[in-house]
C-alpha cells in the first residue's frame, strides 16, 4: 500500500509499526483472501441457513423462536471461541489455533446436519459457532501482527470486502441447496468449504507471531490484560460502538427472514437477491472507506457512518410502522451498508492500542460483540415479527447505542489517535 500522511487524529500516531523481526505473511491478494475467508466464517454461519428458517421450524415442529434460538448460541459460541483462543495465540501463535479452529468448525458442521431436533440443532451450533470464532479472532490478530494505524484500517476494508460478498453468496447459496435437498445439506455445504479452507490455511499461511513477541504468562496474566483493556475507556468506546452495530445488523438477520417472507409473502429467492442487495451496499463503503482513508481520518469516517445508520434505523421503523415495504427495504439497505465503514475504523482504531497484545485485545473485542449481538434473536422474536415492527425498533435502538457509546466514550481519541 502506498504511505500516506499521518491525519492529526490518525492512530498511526501512537501506534508502533510491527518490529522488524515479525515474520512476514505473503501480502497482496493471497493474504487477504486467506484472512478474508476466515473471517467470512461467521456470516456464512448466520446468514447461510436464513432462507431455510420458515423449513427447519416446520421441520422439526417448533415455533420460528426456537429457529432463532440456534442463531443465539451460534453467537454465544463465536464469543466464547474468541474469549478463549484470542488469548492463547498470543502465547502459542497465530497458526496452530486457526488450523485447529477452522478444522473443527468443518467437524461441527456436519453435526449440525445431523441434529434430530431444535434444542440439539441448538447445541451442536454453540460448538460450530466456538470452533469459527477461533478463526475469527486470529485473522484479526494477524492483521494487528503487521500492520498498524490507517494501514491497519485499510487492509480491514479490504478484508470487508469478502466478509460481504458472504452475505449475498450465503443466502443464495443456501436457497439453491434448498432446491435439491434439505436444510441438512446447508450444513453439510458449511464443513466442506471449512475443509477446504483448512487446507488452504496449512499450505500457505505461515507464522507471523514469532516467539520472541508472545505472551509467556497463562491464565492470571491474561486476566490482568483483560482488565487493563476494559479500563481503558476508549479502547471500550470503540468496541461497544462495533458491537451495538452488529447487534443492529443481527436484529436485522434473525429478524428479516419471517418480516419479508411471511409479512410480506416474499419467497425464498427473492428474500435471497434482497438480501445480496443489502450486502452490495455493505462491500461498496467497505471499499470507498479504504480510498477515503486517504483523505480522512478513521475517527471522523466513524462517526459519519454511525450517524447515518441511526438516521436509517429512524426510517426502518417509521417504514414498519406503517407497513411501506419499499421504505423499510430502503431504511435497512443504508443501515447494512454502513457496515462497511464502521467494522474497519472500530477494529483498527481499538487493537492499535494495545499492539502487544492484539489477540487479547481482538478476543475481548469479539465476545463482547457476539454477546451484545446474542441478545438481538431474542429480542425480535419476543413479539409476532408481522411487518418488522420487533425488528426495526432493535435495530433503531442498537444503532443509537452504537453512536452514544462512541461520542461519549472515545472523546480522549480527539487527543491521542
Amino acid at each position: 500500500m502506498s504511505p500516506q500522511p499521518t491525519a492529526p487524529n490518525s492512530p498511526a500516531q501512537n501506534s508502533p509499526a510491527p518490529s522488524p523481526g515479525t515474520t512476514r505473511a505473503p501480502h497482496g491478494p493471497l493474504l487477504v483472501v486467506m484472512l478474508g475467508l476466515v473471517t467470512a466464517i461467521g456470516p456464512l454461519s448466520l446468514d447461510m441457513y436464513l432462507p431455510a428458517f420458515p423449513a427447519i421450524a416446520a421441520d422439526l415442529h417448533v415455533q420460528p423462536t426456537s429457529v432463532q434460538l440456534s442463531l443465539t448460541t451460534c453467537l454465544i459460541g463465536l464469543a466464547l471461541g474468541q474469549l478463549v483462543c484470542g488469548p492463547l495465540s498470543d502465547r502459542w501463535g497465530r497458526r496452530r489455533p486457526m488450523l485447529l479452529g477452522v478444522g473443527a468448525y468443518a467437524v461441527c458442521s456436519l453435526l449440525c446436519a445431523l441434529a434430530p431436533s431444535a434444542p440439539l440443532l441448538a447445541g451442536t451450533r454453540l460448538l460450530q459457532g466456538f470452533a469459527g470464532g477461533v478463526g475469527v479472532v486470529v485473522a484479526r490478530a494477524i492483521v494487528r501482527d503487521l500492520y498498524s494505524g490507517v494501514e491497519a484500517a485499510k487492509f480491514f476494508s479490504q478484508l470487508t470486502l469478502i466478509f460481504g460478498v458472504a452475505p449475498i453468496a450465503a443466502p443464495l447459496l443456501g436457497s439453491a441447496v434448498l432446491k435439491v435437498t434439505s436444510w441438512h445439506g446447508i450444513f453439510v455445504v458449511l464443513g466442506v468449504i471449512a475443509a477446504l479452507l483448512t487446507a488452504l490455511l496449512a499450505w500457505r499461511m505461515p507464522e507471523t507471531l514469532p516467539e520472541d513477541r508472545r505472551s509467556p504468562g497463562g491464565l492470571r496474566d491474561t486476566a490482568r490484560t483483560a482488565r487493563s483493556l476494559l479500563a481503558d475507556r476508549v479502547y471500550v468506546g470503540y468496541t461497544l460502538a462495533q458491537s451495538f452495530v452488529f447487534a443492529a445488523m443481527f436484529s436485522y438477520l434473525s429478524g428479516s427472514p419471517f418480516v419479508f417472507q411471511d409479512g410480506y409473502g416474499m419467497s425464498p429467492t427473492l428474500f435471497s437477491v434482497l438480501f445480496g442487495v443489502n450486502a452490495c451496499a455493505l462491500i461498496g463503503l467497505s471499499q470507498a472507506n479504504g480510498r477515503l482513508l486517504d483523505r480522512f481520518a478513521p475517527r471522523g469516517l466513524l462517526r459519519t457512518a454511525l450517524v447515518t445508520q441511526a438516521l436509517a434505523g429512524v426510517l426502518v421503523l417509521v417504514a414498519a410502522l406503517l407497513g411501506a415495504l419499499i421504505a423499510l427495504a430502503a431504511g435497512l439497505f443504508v443501515m447494512v451498508g454502513v457496515i462497511g465503514m464502521v467494522m474497519p475504523n472500530a477494529t483498527a482504531l481499538a487493537l492499535d492500542r494495545h499492539p502487544d497484545r492484539a489477540g487479547t485485545a481482538a478476543a475481548v473485542m469479539g465476545g463482547i460483540q457476539s454477546v451484545i449481538a446474542a441478545l438481538a434473536a431474542p429480542l425480535v422474536g419476543l413479539s409476532d415479527p408481522g411487518k418488522g415492527v420487533p425488528m426495526a425498533a432493535a435495530v433503531l435502538t442498537f444503532a443509537v447505542a452504537a453512536l452514544l457509546a462512541m461520542l461519549l466514550l472515545t472523546v480522549q481519541s480527539r487527543r491521542t489517535t
